[in-house]
């Protein structure tokens, strides 16, 4: 079975094509620019590249290029459209209403819809991207997999927050989590790693990038994540301010005279290691600048570190107990001195990192001393992937 993972933004569309008899990407793709002068798609596949710049008027347009690109005579890697088993398309936010995978019809449809106002930036882009799909291959069978739905296991305490009850039953407004098929993903491969069923354990995953969140994983279960009705809450990111004392919020409008939306961008694009630093979004800049003696750098990172170690703290209370601690996405793959950094200190828990082991970027591997009671792992993530086995197995069903 072959199964077209597409990921939907606004104006960019990432895809793959997934074996999943060996469970390998046959080919991988992003369309950027779409609807914008520049459109351009680069594919690889292998050893080969393929890239087509050409005009994209919308997202139905840039479907259609993909599909032909993936039967392409010489830079194709399937003969006929056939081939394509199922598609399954990232969903960003389903709300309450999903704690699966499931198969797209119009109720699902309508109900993605109905949470644009939870994720106004990427519930449209995602449903555009279903509706061209379905147009193109009507007869192939569309799976919508939710980053929030690996959280919809969080029992109330976790997700309510202390607001007059009636936000939460006339808005939606509760903790919904993000980064979901990450965490289950990472969680899974952890359990494998380690022999056991993953009802068998308590597992901590931070998954570590741009955009950054923890999850206490309970047997099999998420009971809590560390982001909220929106991803800004818990962690502090490239350019999010994570948690915060929400009156600084009226103080800030007032003192600066700032609008509602000037507000946003400020706490979403231009705080996180960003704002403390005054160097980049990027941790890669900041651990060079901070090398270099640069304070402001050096701070941000301090503040990253400290904030991602009081969420470990915390979801090890959470969970009584830990028996596994996971590290992916960009940052937690390939920072050796990020995982130390926040190991430091940790060893009353039973966490104890091997600083020779640790020497690792981008593998799945074992980083956790010998001797140490809670096993460290270094995942790479695979939410593709993640989104392929979901797909098949509902399809399969």
């Amino acid at each position: 079975m072959k199964i077209l993972v597409i990921n939907c933004g606004s104006s960019s569309l990432k895809y793959q094509l997934i074996d999943m008899e060996t469970e390998k990407a046959l080919a991988k793709g992003l369309v950027e620019r779409i609807g914008i002068e520049g459109s351009i798609l680069t594919q690889k596949a292998g050893e080969d590249k393929y890239v087509i710049e050409t005009p994209m008027k919308d997202h139905q347009v840039a479907v259609e290029l993909v599909l032909n690109a993936l039967v392409d005579k010489e830079h194709g890697v399937i003969s006929d459209m056939s081939e394509i088993s199922a598609v399954g398309h990232r969903v960003v936010h389903g709300g309450e209403k999903y704690a699966n995978s499931v198969l797209v019809n119009d109720d699902v449809l309508k109900n993605i819809e109905e949470c644009i106002k939870l994720a106004p930036l990427h519930n449209p882009a995602n449903i555009i991207g279903i509706n061209a799909c379905k147009k193109l291959m009507p007869n192939t069978p569309m799976v919508t997999v939710f980053d929030t739905a690996f959280h919809q296991t969080m029992p109330e305490q976790a997700y309510m927050y202390a607001l007059p009850y009636e936000m939460y039953t006339k808005h939606g407004v509760r903790r919904y989590g993000m980064h979901g098929t990450s965490h289950k993903f990472v969680s899974l491969t952890a359990a494998e790693m380690m022999g056991k069923d993953i009802k068998d354990l308590k597992i901590l995953t931070c998954h570590l990038g741009n955009g950054a969140s923890c999850s206490a994983v309970d047997h099999g279960k998420c009971i809590d994540t560390s982001m909220g009705l929106t991803p800004l809450e818990g962690l502090v990111m490239g350019t999010r301010c994570g948690d915060m004392d929400p009156a600084i919020v009226p103080f800030l409008m007032k003192a600066e005279g700032l609008s509602i939306e000037e507000m946003d961008n400020l706490m979403n694009k231009k705080s996180g290691v960003l704002g403390v630093s005054g160097v980049s979004s990027d941790f890669r800049d900041i651990e060079n600048a901070a090398s270099e003696g640069n304070h402001r750098a050096q701070l941000a990172l301090d503040v990253f570190h400290y904030r991602v170690k009081k969420y470990i703290g915390s979801y090890i209370a959470a969970m009584g107990g830990i028996d596994c601690l996971v590290f992916t996405a960009g940052l937690g793959e390939n920072s050796i001195s990020s995982r130390e950094e926040i190991c430091k200190g940790l060893e009353f828990f039973g966490i104890e990192l091997d600083t020779e082991k640790n020497n690792v970027r981008g593998k799945a591997v074992e980083v956790s001393a010998e001797g140490s009671k809670v096993k460290i792992f270094v995942i790479p993530t695979n939410e593709e992937l993640m989104i392929a086995r979901d797909t098949m197995e509902i399809v399969n069903k």
